[in-house]
């Protein structure tokens, strides 16, 4: 099913935002995908027949394109796209280097969509990049048709908005995560710790369209799942 995402994270007050799109399964319509004329578009090596599909060209092409015909990649270059090849022994995923490359170009806001998929061990990994220290101050979200993921850093505040009825999940990430404190959510935290391999967090309900987040220290992993319209 496709849904229409609202924002649930809002924007920072950044001119540039990267959309890269990763090698996984991508639930997302494009009228769900708002563009802005400063945005740039990234294909993560397979990533670019999501583009394709969503009558997109991206900017730039990137990775060791193992998931690309010859055929495929020439006609990108023939669009004008920038394309930029890296050996398939390399220590990085593509979707890693998409993210290190829009971050030397100074994007600082990046929205990465098909990053989750059928491959549990790549799905996990993408989770984890945004807790990477060449990323701390990177506003990264990854969405995935109702789900969007954003990581947490000590002393940071998220408003999230949405629906009444959307499920939030608060996941510890690379130990306890202190001083927690959340508005507009059914079970309120109010400077409270969670516990790294505990699930107190899970499945909390938004009361209204706006909630807040606040940390003191540590690493959360915010998880708002959308209702699909209509239901």
């Amino acid at each position: 099913m496709n849904c229409t995402i609202p924002s649930p994270v809002k924007r920072r007050d950044f001119s540039l935002r990267a959309i890269i799109f990763a090698n996984g399964e991508l639930n997302y319509h494009k009228d769900s995908l708002k563009i802005d004329p400063g945005d740039l578009l990234v294909a993560a090596d397979g990533g670019a027949r999501h583009c394709q599909a969503l009558g997109l060209v991206p900017q730039v092409l990137i990775g060791d394109f193992d998931s690309l015909e010859p055929g495929e990649l020439s006609a990108f270059e023939t669009q004008g796209v920038e394309v930029i090849q890296h050996p398939a022994r390399k220590d990085y995923t593509d979707l890693e280097l998409a993210l290190q490359f829009a971050v030397e170009k100074g994007y600082r806001e990046i929205l990465v969509l098909g990053a989750l998929g059928n491959r549990w061990d790549q799905t996990f990994a993408n989770l984890l990049i945004s807790a990477s220290k060449a990323f701390a101050e990177v506003n990264i979200r990854l969405v995935d048709g109702p789900h969007e993921i954003l990581l947490m850093r000590s002393g940071q505040v998220v408003e999230l908005d949405g629906e009444p009825g959307d499920t939030v999940s608060l996941i510890p990430l690379c130990g306890d995560v202190h001083g927690i404190v959340t508005s507009g959510l059914e079970y309120p935290l109010k400077r409270e710790t969670l516990f790294f391999g505990e699930t107190r967090g899970i499945s909390n309900v938004l009361t209204g369209q706006t909630a807040s987040v606040k940390l003191d220290e540590g690493m959360l992993l915010t998880v708002i799942i959308h209702q699909p319209k209509g239901e």
